[in-house]
């Protein structure tokens, strides 16, 4: 992470999912990924629906190292990078 001289290197594992709204990602996704990080690795979920309150709650209590980027998160990003759901399908129709 960084550039230069004060750059670091971050190990971390990975798991998307791309769910239909109203889907959950459940226990079963995220002990995967937990299952997958080694000594000082954090993980990153990133799923185009939420986490599911079970999930959340077992992920929080625990204290896994985990960041979760959600449908919410991913849309914010887009609409304040980009800006109207126009301009966004637009962007989409032209990668």
């Amino acid at each position: 992470m960084g550039s230069g001289p004060s750059a670091i290197e971050v190990e971390f594992a990975l798991e998307a999912k791309c769910y239909k709204p109203g889907s959950s990602v459940g226990v079963k996704e995220l002990s995967r990924l937990l299952s997958r990080l080694r000594h000082r690795q954090f993980g990153v979920l990133v799923t185009t629906s939420y986490l599911g309150s079970q999930a959340y709650s077992e992920l929080k209590e625990d204290g896994h190292p985990v960041v979760i980027i959600s449908a919410e998160d991913i849309t914010s990003l887009l609409k304040e990078r980009i800006g109207s759901t126009s301009s966004i399908a637009h962007w989409l129709e032209n990668i």
